[in-house]
């Protein structure tokens, strides 16, 4: 997918029933368009590895993935 716009890669996720990982703002454009996705996880800020894994994990253990269904978390 290297090279495809946002929405070709937003859609990509989705038809794969995977959640976007992404510090990319404009995922939230999209989002905030009404595009359909398996869910966005945005990270607006860098933060360690073990932080960024650690959020992660919390959202995998709260939300199901129909719950993540076009829903944005924020780590």
């Amino acid at each position: 997918m290297l090279g495809a716009d946002d929405a070709r890669q937003l859609a990509f996720a989705q038809q794969h029933g995977r959640v976007f990982v992404t510090r990319d703002a404009d995922f939230l454009r999209l989002n905030a368009l009404g595009s359909e996705h398996a869910g966005i996880v945005y990270s607006p800020r860098r933060m360690s590895v073990g932080a960024f894994v650690a959020r992660l994990l919390r959202i995998h253990h709260a939300l199901t993935a129909e719950e993540m269904g076009n829903r944005v978390e924020y780590l």
